[in-house]
Formats: structure tokens, sequence, C-alpha cells
């Protein structure tokens, strides 16, 4: 159905991420995958949802002066906010227990910014969930680092994984955000794109 509305743009998704580029493919949507490297540093002041905004942006930086007149490309950043910080990916095991150790028996909140860029304008957008965590065990969050290795996390964690069937209490928001794309921000976006040009 958008596609068909889409059909005289082309979508680049700029995101090595196999979570996201599963979810465009569940929107029913054609799209080229086109990745460059960058370091993702943000200045010190940013917080919130200002440090995945900026990152999105960021990460649309090196291919604006590729884009087509028909090209959309879209670009993205999860953060995991708790304790007044962003938690980003854990650096190792350690790291990741402590991560994980720190959001148990307590309510935190994943960020997602996307970035909509275009030869003639760029916008973004972000969703915000809160999620709850029981109080998990010591050997609870050593298994689940164990056997899903969940290094490439913001937050160390991945909510369709076994800690998020086991330990996650409440949600409030949007689940596939937590996932890493707010799919309802994705698809109202687009359409409104496809209406407008």
């Amino acid at each position: 159905m958008l596609n068909e509305k889409l059909k005289d743009h082309h979508i680049i998704l700029a995101s090595g991420s196999p979570r996201r580029q599963a979810f465009f493919k569940t929107l029913g949507l054609d799209f080229e995958i086109r990745l460059k490297p960058i370091v993702e540093e943000y200045p010190p002041r940013l917080k919130h949802f200002e440090i995945s905004d900026y990152l999105a942006q960021l990460k649309a930086l090196p291919f604006k002066n590729e884009l087509k007149e028909n090209d959309i490309l879209i670009t993205s950043d999860t953060i995991v906010w708790h304790n007044n910080q962003a938690l980003g990916k854990p650096k190792g095991e350690m790291d990741a227990f402590n991560i994980i150790k720190s959001l148990s028996n307590a309510t935190h909140e994943v960020i997602t910014s996307v970035c909509f860029t275009a030869k003639n304008f760029e916008k973004t957008l972000n969703a915000i969930t809160k999620v709850t965590f029981k109080n998990l065990t010591d050997e609870e969050i050593l298994y689940y680092i164990k056997t899903c290795k969940p290094f490439d996390k913001a937050g160390a964690y991945g909510i369709q994984e076994w800690i998020g069937h086991i330990g996650v209490t409440k949600i409030e928001g949007s689940y596939f955000n937590v996932m890493g794309l707010p799919t309802h921000i994705v698809y109202k976006t687009l359409n409104t794109i496809a209406e407008v040009t």
C-alpha cells in the first residue's frame, strides 16, 4: 500500500541493523541499504532525545551530497535513558552486567530518533517508551548475557529476547520502538512525504 504511494521515490535505509531492515520489509517497502561509517559521538551538553536526534542527523551527513531528486534517506539512533544519563552499547560482559543490574527493579526510557533526509528537506522525529523491569537476579542477568550476547544493543538488552520475556513487567509506548524503530512514525511520515511530493 505505502510502497505504491512511494513508487516515484527511492528509499535508502542507512542501517546495518537486521532488526531495522526486517521492519522495513514488514512495512512492505522497497528499499536499498547503503552504509557509511561514522563516529557516534555527541556533545556532552546534549540530554535525552537531543542525543538520539543529533546522532540520527549525524548519520545522514555523509550522504547529503550524493542524494538524487527522488531519494529519501532514513537514518536512526536508539538510546536508553536512565538515571539522567544515556546508556549505550556495552563494552563487554562486565559492562553489560552493570548496565542491566542498574535497570533491574526500575523504569527507564528507550528513545529512538528517525531522520528523514531528501535533497530539499530534513525532518527528525522521535519516540519515547517507558520500560519497567522486575528485580532481576544476578543469575538471570548472567544467563542472559551468556546466551544472548547483547553487545550490539543500547542498554545491553533486546526486549524481544529471553530477558524481555521474563523480566519486563510494564511498557508504556511503542514496543517496536524498544526493538529499535518506531514503525508507526516511519509509516506516518512516509505517507505524508508521498502526499506532498
